[in-house]
């Protein structure tokens, strides 16, 4: 803090002109006392100026301080206001922290929420849901087991299971899914389903048979087995127009001997229609081949019924059966046996799709529905 200058006295003081010195000599009483008014006027000044400098001094020392104090005051302020922006940063800072912490905790919140109610609707499932749910399985269950088996029982017994289940629950709204049931296990017990085990058996059957059924082109065989086949049926007719009366003995041998040589003398030339050149034309050793695929096409057939596969199974049946017909001689009894048999089994396969609960699986998911 600088301190005012001190006033310049010498400066204030007027200095008396050189004359003064003579001025005594000239008029000694009136220059005495002009000289010390003059001097009086001077000091008067001076002490004036003196208070006056004195009186500034004070005034601006006591501005320098009050600036000096305000100063100080402004730079604690502006100090402890550094410090409260600090402060209020950090506290910015922490109260950010402190929301995203909060926000993170909330979404935590929110989301065990949704699991806790989530988990609360799963665990207050009412009765009856847990009821149409279990009903459903057991049914499903039940449906692959028949397709698996090839039988209606399980079908049958879930269904009855089911609608004991139902009754005593005694729920109304359950009431059209009983009715479902009802219908679909009167339609069960009206349907008719192939006997699986069966069609097996008389396919294994025929598979044994094929080495044995003779061929179009087994001329020898066929005439033997036709006249085989004409000679019980001449016994038969002779059995039935003899006379009561037993014939002699050598008129029933020369009838017999003479039946054996007409039977070969026809048997020397044979006149006949041929439909099927290439059953004719057959080698010897290609029938070996025809046998096996024969037998190939009914155990194909055997594992498609076995597969479920019935579209499958009922193309190598065909197969079989057409062979059977173009290659083999239909006169046989054993040719005509396995045809029959084909033919059965063809017939019986169109009863081997299981009849499906439609209805009861539409009752179900409107149940599970709420409707």
């Amino acid at each position: 803090m600088s301190s005012a200058p001190s006033p310049d006295l010498s400066a204030a003081t007027p200095v008396p002109p050189t004359t003064a010195s003579v001025a005594p000599e000239a008029a000694p009483g009136g220059a005495g006392k002009l000289w010390s008014y003059s001097l009086a006027v001077v000091a008067t000044l001076a002490a004036v100026g003196l208070t006056s400098s004195t009186l500034l001094w004070q005034k601006l020392h006591t501005i320098q301080e009050q600036l000096a104090r305000q100063s100080a005051d402004a730079g604690t302020q502006a100090v402890e206001a550094r410090t409260l922006a600090r402060e209020a940063q950090e506290q910015a800072n922490d109260n950010a922290t402190r929301l995203t912490v909060a926000e993170t905790r909330l979404n935590e919140v929110a989301l065990q929420r949704g699991q806790l109610e989530e988990l609360m609707r799963s665990v207050s499932r009412s009765r009856d849901e847990t009821l149409v749910v279990d009903i459903e399985a057991a049914l499903r269950l039940a449906q692959q087991q028949a397709q698996f088996t090839g039988h209606l029982e399980p079908l049958v017994a879930g269904l009855k299971s089911a609608q004991q289940r139902i009754e005593r629950a005694a729920q109304p709204r359950l009431q059209p899914l009983l009715r479902a049931m009802g219908r679909d296990l009167e339609r069960l017990s009206t349907a008719h389903v192939a006997d699986t085990a069966g069609l097996l058996a008389r396919l294994d059957d025929l598979v044994r048979q094929v080495d044995d059924l003779p061929l179009q082109n087994a001329v020898a065989q066929a005439a033997a087995t036709r006249r085989l086949q004409a000679k019980a049926n001449a016994q038969a007719h002779h059995s039935s127009t003899a006379p009561t009366a037993d014939q002699p003995w050598w008129q029933t041998t020369l009838l017999h001997g003479w039946e054996v040589v007409w039977d070969e003398v026809r048997s020397l030339v044979r006149v006949s229609r041929i439909d099927q050149p290439e059953a004719i034309l057959l080698a010897p050793e290609e029938a070996f081949f025809l046998r096996e695929n024969l037998k190939l096409k009914l155990l194909n057939a055997r594992l498609g019924i076995l597969a479920r596969q019935s579209e499958s199974a009922r193309s190598d049946l065909a197969t079989a059966s057409a062979a059977i017909n173009k290659y083999f001689d239909p006169a046989s009894r054993r040719t005509q046996n396995a045809a029959t048999v084909l033919q059965q089994v063809q017939t019986h396969m169109k009863n081997t799709e299981l009849p499906r609960l439609d209805e009861t699986f539409a009752a179900l998911g409107s149940a599970a529905a709420g409707r």
